[in-house]
């Protein structure tokens, strides 16, 4: 992969916005993938914003520092952006707030890490909020923590682990892609959960009630991720070598073949 170790200035950066965000973000009520706009009351909202900024903090300075290093690596880049747009953009309605749908975000976690995916996802749900009433404005904090945030660091770390245990390669991309997809509708659900707690159980009970409501739907469609994932992988291994060895991935790739 490429180089994504930051310097000292940049971790700093991102520790301070990390306790700031700690400190804004962890009021009594902080209440919460793509919640409808006006579901969230606003203290969640600005509570879930706020943590999601040392993330998207680092994951200016992953892309950053991947560009730098490497133009081309642009093309990758945006082409990860535009499927997770297009595949979370296909959704089928949920009897709640919310909705059941794909999130792409595996696919740039596997090949960038999960903090460029931050950023990437952030961009996405902006233009979903904007374009096509998908999400909103004011839960694109709590959308972007759950689906840009949370999903593809699952993602990333399923991925990672697989390789170490030398676990085959399209396996671990089915996992890292099907698994983070689950884990954003369990933060999603999480989220709902924290922001309507039942009155006879409260948060638990609550939390088992989204998730109900989204297993139905979401366990099928985290299947065909995690496909869609492996079968575009393939693709880029088979016509765009030279980009995936210009961001590492070639080169990592045949370790564990």
């Amino acid at each position: 992969m490429t180089n994504r170790s930051m310097t000292l200035y940049e971790k700093m950066l991102v520790s301070l916005t990390a306790v700031l965000a700690l400190s804004l973000g962890t009021a009594p009520s902080v209440h919460a993938m793509h919640i409808m706009e006006g579901y969230l009351p606003g203290d969640s909202c600005i509570a879930w914003g706020v943590i999601c900024l040392p993330f998207l903090l680092a994951g200016f300075f992953s892309i950053r520092r991947t560009l730098a290093s490497n133009r081309k690596a642009l093309v990758l880049l945006a082409m990860s952006g535009a499927f997770i747009f297009v595949i979370s953009s296909l959704k089928i309605p949920s009897v709640t707030g919310s909705c059941s749908h794909m999130t792409g975000t595996g696919l740039g976690a596997i090949l960038f890490g999960p903090s460029a995916v931050s950023i990437l996802g952030l961009i996405v749900l902006l233009f979903q909020a904007i374009l096509l009433a998908h999400g909103g404005l004011t839960t694109l904090g709590a959308n972007t923590f759950s689906m840009a945030i949370a999903g593809p660091i699952l993602s990333w770390l399923i991925y990672t682990i697989c390789k170490k245990l030398k676990i085959n390669r399209r396996v671990s991309i089915f996992l890292a892609a099907a698994l983070g997809d689950l884990f954003t509708y369990c933060i999603t659900s999480i989220q709902l959960a924290l922001a309507y707690p039942s009155q006879q159980g409260g948060f638990l009970t609550s939390a088992v009630k989204f998730l109900g409501v989204f297993a139905p739907t979401q366990l099928p469609l985290a299947v065909i991720e995690g496909i869609l994932t492996v079968v575009i992988v393939i693709a880029l291994e088979t016509y765009a070598q030279p980009e995936l060895k210009l961001i590492g991935y070639h080169k990592e790739a045949k370790t564990y073949e």
